[in-house]
């Protein structure tokens, strides 16, 4: 775990700073690790690879499509990709058929395994970069839980000064991944405190604690089945609230508790956010595929009313407990239509729902622009 904690700091404090595209010279990814100058990123947003196999018979670069590797007489393989769309990519060397991990980049957890990744940075945006500001903390921590029965994981954020002023109480987000990841990806892909100390500097959000905890929960597995989303409500409403709020200072009241999460982590907070509203009061989801259509993981329609008794017919009734209902999602994403559809319905039955859709598919750009655009929103 300290490994891990000194990689996050590593990553951040190196940061997208300095990307070369002003001198047009190749960058080392920020990713990649320390002092190893490939992959690299051209002005043009091309990436060359380069990796050493004299016995392989070939070589291959897995990075959203398949690029053939060429190799010199010293058995270096060489390939520069096309432009790439600016945010957080995983990607694997295939050699000789298998997908192993680049030992040029770091590793992180995020397709159902350990993959390497390169962080494609985006011109003119930089809120999730490290800057001159105050800083809050990311904290390690284990719970035991009484719905798996075992010692579990969570990362906490606490926001600049929470060690200085010890009277002073805090607002609270919880905040969960997708399928395929756990707690790692809202702490390290995801860069949530960085994000939240440069809002606070800003005066943009308020002063928070945010809880990134392990939504993999049934049987050891995530998804959207009764039993997964039953037992998330369970752990989150059970085990990791009372936590926090026993372990922290929080403001331990619904009007100071959000939920949110991307993906498989926004179908989690609709039913564990939507469903106990007498615990939280804010709710974000961000690219979910509970809407339905091609991007359902259940591969059926959505029925609102049917999923959340009263959301339609009763919509009064949520408006009047919810400060915030957040609903995003990428513009190349396609659950792009069905969200749209969602939030219209919704809008037409009278609940109050705020929506934003940012450039991207659906992937960490898109998530982090969610999170900043939330984090605005929230507790205000």
């Amino acid at each position: 775990m300290r490994r891990l904690i000194m990689i996050m700091i590593l990553l951040q404090t190196i940061g997208i700073a300095g990307f070369g595209q002003e001198n047009n010279k190749p960058t080392p990814a920020v990713t990649n690790i320390a002092g190893v100058e490939y992959p690299r990123i051209l002005s043009d947003l091309k990436v060359e690879f380069r990796f050493k196999a004299p016995t392989a018979q070939k070589v291959q670069i897995d990075l959203g499509k398949m690029y053939d590797m060429i190799r010199d007489e010293q058995g270096v393989w060489t390939v520069t990709t096309d432009p790439q769309v600016p945010g957080f990519h995983y990607y694997s060397l295939v050699i000789d058929g298998v997908k192993v991990a680049d030992p040029a980049s770091e590793s992180f957890f995020g397709t159902g395994r350990m993959s390497s990744a390169i962080d494609i940075p985006e011109k003119g945006t930089d809120f999730y970069d490290l800057k001159n500001v105050p800083h809050g903390s990311l904290s390690s921590k284990y719970y035991f839980s009484k719905v798996t029965n075992s010692w579990r994981h969570l990362f906490i954020y606490t926001p600049p000064g929470y060690d200085v002023n010890a009277k002073i109480k805090y607002p609270t987000v919880y905040i969960q991944h997708g399928g395929g990841e756990d707690e790692r990806g809202w702490a390290v892909q995801g860069k949530a405190d960085i994000i939240l100390d440069n809002l606070i500097a800003q005066g943009k959000a308020k002063p928070m604690i945010v809880i990134i905890s392990n939504g993999n929960v049934s049987s050891g597995k995530g998804g959207y089945s009764n039993e997964a989303m039953a037992a998330f409500k369970e752990e989150m409403t059970q085990n990791i609230v009372p936590f926090i709020d026993k372990n922290y200072r929080t403001l331990a009241y619904a009007q100071h508790r959000a939920l949110c999460g991307l993906s498989m982590g926004g179908g989690q907070s609709f039913y564990a956010g939507l469903g106990n509203l007498n615990v939280f009061s804010s709710v974000g989801i961000f690219s979910s595929g509970i809407f339905g259509g091609i991007a359902s993981p259940t591969g059926k329609s959505f029925d609102a009313e049917k999923e959340m008794p009263g959301l339609l017919s009763n919509s009064n009734a949520f408006n009047q407990k919810l400060k915030l209902l957040y609903i995003s999602v990428g513009e190349q994403d396609p659950r792009l239509a069905y969200t749209k559809a969602a939030v219209s319905k919704f809008r037409e039955s009278g609940l109050k729902v705020e929506f934003a859709s940012f450039q991207g598919d659906h992937e960490w750009q898109v998530w982090r622009k969610s999170l900043h655009d939330f984090a605005q929103r929230v507790f205000k």
